[in-house]
């Protein structure tokens, strides 16, 4: 049995009424159900982002399968439209189900199946599949209700979906995110697609269903809210679970901003707690070897001149902690992006006691911003300065590994200052090591590249640069744990497998790093 629409009043004013309230709805669920597809869109690219990095790659393989799904929809919606009221409500009852889900599934796939982009590709595939299914079936609804030109009927439906889909688009990452955060964010936007299906289905054309449709549908919808629910309930215990799996020592901080997913473990060993710091899941350091990172990122720096200092990342304090040794150093600015970051590392007693209170002695200023952009607008001038970037292995950080933004910086060098960048592993990944070295060159800077060993990263290397060629020496105003005068001459030296390689600049254009990143780590 065919369900033929709704059934209309004879009245012809309350046709006339019943028309545009019953348009009107229908226009309201095409807005409502384009703001969730875009969502859902939006979370797969997102949560691609936080777990492996690489946004634009993420975004290709999630619009390219959706819309090429959303054509197939389309195309399989067509033997559906002389049912297209229950076809309609089972396929939204089903996006509503995967699309609240896709982000927890995708979660779990990757923590613990190590299969994310297959099952990325499936998702965003079915996903695109029945958002693919939903328009047409919607023009058929919409003609059923009151027939008009096809033009008009097209121009109406895609004027609700598109401004729908804006809506969507910007109330993902200002209310959903903050709000929710990724995975409960997906369930709230799942119920909303869910609610709005059924009010189509059940207020607008509830009297083109019969009884028993109308049971098996309310049974149907029943179940689907019961699931998504259950998911809220227990998202907060199923992320704890599933972040854990990811990490070896237990978690003992967590959070997930709207730049990054923040995480500090803890574990107990004879001698002290190991504390670690990860960003997105790549560790930042180790409390049992980070001394050695942070003495040869700031002591080679800090041997001239150095009464004015700006760090650039290094947002754990550690830096600034060794920069804050020198007694005449009168300010120490450091620029950091996610505030949440600097947050934790004044308040989290975990980072305090490595920090030693850095974030918050009276001679440091902590603004919280991106560094590429707070150059372009800042004045002063700093006898050193200090980049600690996260690797460059996502786009987000590409661009603070190019030509364009070492120029930037070293335009903030007082005359005779020296810069110092961490640069990656020599050994595990010469060509963005010796990429990063031709990109700072090529923004008009000298420099010195050395490395030494941090256990927990392995080989690791750095570069000293200045306007003219600098001397690698330090003079601390104290023993330091770990770096000499003889060790940093030994990291000068470069081991004849791992020789000086000429490479091409990254620059904002082409963000050379970033594909030699992503290709030398997966060996390892």
């Amino acid at each position: 049995m065919a369900d033929n629409g709704a059934a209309a009043p004879t009245d012809p004013d309350e046709i006339g009424q019943w028309h545009r309230l019953s348009r009107a709805a229908l226009l309201a669920v095409v807005f409502v159900c384009a703001a969730c597809g875009l969502v859902y869109e939006l979370a797969l690219v997102s949560l691609g982002s936080f777990l492996i990095g690489n946004t634009a790659t993420q975004a290709s393989i999630v619009l390219a399968v959706m819309v090429f799904a959303m054509g197939i929809g389309s195309l399989a919606a067509k033997p559906l439209q002389n049912k297209a009221i229950l076809s309609f409500a089972l396929i939204e009852l089903a996006l509503a189900l995967l699309g609240g889900l896709s982000v927890m599934a995708l979660y779990a796939a990757f923590a613990y199946l190590a299969l994310y982009t297959q099952a990325l590709v499936v998702v965003a595939f079915v996903l695109g599949l029945l958002i693919g299914a939903e328009i047409p079936l919607l023009m058929v609804l919409l003609q059923r209700i009151r027939k008009q030109e096809a033009g008009s009927a097209v121009a109406d439906i895609f004027a609700a979906d598109y401004i729908g889909a804006l809506i969507g688009g910007l109330c993902f990452p200002f209310l959903l995110l903050p709000l929710f955060g990724q995975l409960r964010g997906a369930l709230v936007v799942g119920l909303v697609n869910a609610l709005a299906g059924c009010f189509l289905v059940f207020v607008v054309f509830r009297r083109s269903l019969t009884p028993r449709r109308l049971v098996v549908l309310g049974s149907v919808a029943v179940g689907v809210v019961a699931v998504l629910v259950l998911g809220l309930i227990y998202s907060t215990r199923f992320e704890v679970t599933t972040r854990q799996s990811l990490f070896r020592d237990p978690i003992v901080a967590a959070e997930r901003t709207s730049y990054q997913d923040i995480v500090i473990t803890e574990r107990r060993i004879p001698g002290g707690p190991d504390t670690r710091l990860f960003l997105n899941g790549d560790l930042q350091f180790s409390s049992m070897d980070e001394y050695r990172y942070h003495e040869a990122l700031v002591h080679p720096a800090m041997a001239g001149e150095h009464e004015r200092v700006l760090i650039l990342g290094g947002g754990d304090g550690l830096a600034l902690r060794e920069v804050l040794t020198y007694r005449d150093v009168r300010s120490a600015t450091l620029v950091e992006l996610d505030p949440e970051m600097i947050r934790l590392a004044r308040e989290d007693s975990r980072l305090t006691r490595l920090n030693r209170g850095s974030m918050t002695d009276p001679r440091s200023t902590i603004i919280a911003a991106d560094a590429f952009n707070w150059l372009r607008t800042a004045r002063e001038r700093y006898d050193a300065i200090i980049i600690d970037m996260p690797d460059p292995d996502e786009s987000a950080t590409a661009k603070l590994y190019s030509t364009e933004f070492y120029a930037l910086a070293g335009a903030h060098l007082a005359p005779g200052g020296r810069m110092v960048v961490q640069s990656g592993s020599p050994y595990f990944a010469p060509r963005s090591y010796w990429c990063v070295d031709a990109t700072v060159r090529s923004a008009g800077l000298q420099t010195m590249p050395y490395h030494v060993d941090v256990p927990s990263f392995g080989d690791w290397g750095f570069l000293l640069a200045a306007p003219t060629r600098p001397e690698l020496r330090i003079t601390p105003p104290r023993a330091l744990r770990f770096l000499s005068d003889a060790e940093l001459q030994a990291a000068a030296v470069f081991p004849a497998d791992r020789p000086r390689l000429e490479m091409a600049p990254s620059t904002l254009m082409d963000p050379r790093i970033l594909r030699y990143a992503q290709s030398e780590w997966t060996a390892y």
